[in-house]
């Protein structure tokens, strides 16, 4: 497998499963209601913002790897719109995995050569350091999400 293969893989597995990990979004996502999803809990971001948040950057890159320019701001990347009905959630978690799929399938079709291009610009490093980050993001949210699901699995109050 090259290794624009084995970078797809990996992110393919921390969106459906298959990692060492044993933990990925798909299934960590799956009973959560558009309620939870929306739950503030302590002062941490909600499900649903954290969902938004990883695949913003997923649509980010999405857009440069279909040739178009890189048009993303850190401070947009949690304003998300709404999620006030089970069908948002439901639109929302659709994008998020086909958006995923599409990344994937991008990432299969990169010349290895690609890898060590600049990113964009030269500020931004390299493909290899982008799209690695990508899946280095979405594990540090994906943990975050666990959590807050716990919590919301095992408290009265929430």
């Amino acid at each position: 497998m090259n290794s624009t293969a084995q970078i797809a893989k990996h992110f393919r597995e921390v969106h459906f499963g298959g990692n060492w990990t044993y933990s990925n979004l798909k299934d960590n996502l799956a009973d959560i209601t558009w309620q939870q999803a929306t739950t503030q809990v302590y002062s941490f971001n909600t499900i649903a913002t954290l969902v938004y948040h990883i695949h913003y950057y997923v649509d980010a890159v999405l857009k440069v790897l279909q040739g178009g320019s890189l048009d993303a701001k850190d401070k947009y990347s949690f304003d998300h719109p709404p999620i006030q009905s089970a069908e948002d959630w439901e639109k929302l978690l659709n994008k998020t995995w086909d958006d995923a799929e599409n990344f994937a399938s991008l990432i299969e079709q990169l010349p290895e050569s690609t890898l060590w291009e600049n990113f964009t610009e030269e500020k931004y490093g390299n493909y290899y350091r982008n799209l690695h980050g990508i899946i280095e993001h979405t594990h540090y949210h994906l943990g975050q999400i666990v959590l807050i699901k716990k919590i919301l699995s095992q408290s009265d109050k929430y």
